[in-house]
């Protein structure tokens, strides 16, 4: 009975001691679980890893689209936006030259002018004045002339001394200063050759009331004053005049696109709004970047037909600039971010291997990206599905 229960025990302790080995085969442990001396077992082969490598399933490889890194020429273009403001070289205020109230007002905001078109009337004092003080210059030159015409036919017969006939020759020098003195007053305030003949004319009334014309050919695109209104020489503005043929969009230019952007680039806007593109010119690029925007400035000169962009309207602008040769690109869909926002692709090292690689990233065409370092002509990357692929790399 010992012998039977010893050997009972036995079996027991046995059968407990390699119980684990059935659990522990599958993981290639059994010979250490049943202490297994043997040594002419092998080794399972290493799966043949690359470091930095990570390897797609063959049935999950119909999730991307491979893409060779390839040379291409093209004209750079720069994608913006910009703000419509009036042309500043071509839009001026009408300020008039005399003190006085605003009797008729003739033009309202939106209506065309041509230089020197009367916007409206002031009733001032000063005009009468001017005119005035011009016509007694007018007579006494006249005057004047008439004697030196006799001191001269007198000088001829002898009748007369020779200074004389010098002393009405200074007077009526005198008097035409005088003409050309009291003409200044009427051309700074703006009344016509027509109107400063009229003024020559004796007998006649003398009107009080000045026009304030137009300095340029455009458009009225703001009106500040109103009827009866008393208004300063020199100080009160009465309209805003712009000529609306062309404008200016006033661009924001990022760090990286300055170095491509120059004077004189053409320029490509488009609005929503209308079914058809604008062409304009850089024309100033700022020497500062906007505290707001983190961007530099720059204006662009652009052709207006039709007067369809109004100020303060928001346009998309493309600019081309020179063309470039022989740069790599790769499709825009094939570069992601990191965690650190910096732009990386996905190369193919082997069929359905695939590294991650940080990449230096230049301006985009037609789907295309410019990539300025990280990668090599005919590398593959991958480009529809790329997200797909950072998906997968994160969870290995």
């Amino acid at each position: 009975m010992q012998t039977a229960s010893s050997c009972i025990g036995i079996r027991r302790f046995r059968f407990v001691a390699c119980a684990p080995v059935f659990l522990l085969a599958p993981l290639g442990l059994s010979q250490l679980a049943c202490g297994s001396k043997k040594t002419d077992s092998k080794p399972a082969p290493e799966a043949n890893t690359q470091p930095g490598l990570f390897t797609l399933p063959p049935d999950q490889m119909a999730h991307l689209k491979i893409s060779s890194v390839a040379k291409a020429s093209w004209g750079v273009a720069i994608h913006t936006t910009g703000t419509v403001d009036w042309d500043q070289d071509h839009t001026t205020q009408a300020i008039t030259q005399v003190n006085g109230p605003i009797t008729r007002i003739l033009v309202d905001v939106g209506t065309p002018v041509k230089k020197d078109e009367p916007l409206l009337y002031v009733s001032s004092p000063d005009v009468a004045n001017a005119i005035a003080a011009y016509r007694k210059a007018r007579n006494r030159e006249q005057f004047t002339k008439r004697i030196v015409d006799r001191m001269k036919e007198m000088l001829d017969h002898g009748v007369v001394a020779v200074k004389d006939y010098e002393s009405s020759v200074a007077d009526y020098n005198d008097a035409t200063t005088d003409v050309q003195n009291s003409l200044q007053p009427l051309r700074i305030f703006g009344i016509t050759a027509q109107e400063i003949d009229q003024a020559e004319k004796q007998g006649t009334a003398i009107s009080t009331e000045l026009a304030v014309r137009s300095p340029i050919a455009g458009v009225i695109v703001q009106k500040l004053i109103s009827p009866g209104m008393l208004i300063e020489a020199g100080q009160t503005v009465c309209f805003q005049i712009s000529d609306v043929s062309t404008v200016w969009v006033q661009g924001h230019i990022f760090d990286r696109d300055l170095p491509s952007v120059r004077n004189g680039d053409a320029v490509e806007e488009t609005n929503p709004s209308f079914n058809r593109i604008f062409h304009g010119t850089i024309s100033y690029i700022g020497s500062f970047v906007d505290r707001n925007t983190r961007t530099t400035p720059v204006r662009i000169v652009t052709g207006n037909p039709g007067a369809l962009l109004k100020k303060d309207m928001f346009v998309d602008a493309v600019i081309r600039t020179s063309r470039r040769d022989n740069i790599l690109v790769v499709p825009v869909a094939a570069v992601l971010r990191d965690d650190k926002n910096e732009p990386i692709v996905y190369v193919q090292a082997e069929p359905g291997k695939f590294a991650q690689r940080p990449v230096t990233i230049g301006p985009q065409q037609n789907g295309m990206v410019e990539i300025a370092s990280g990668l090599r002509e005919g590398e593959s990357v991958v480009a529809d599905g790329s997200l797909f692929l950072q998906f997968a790399n994160a969870i290995q």
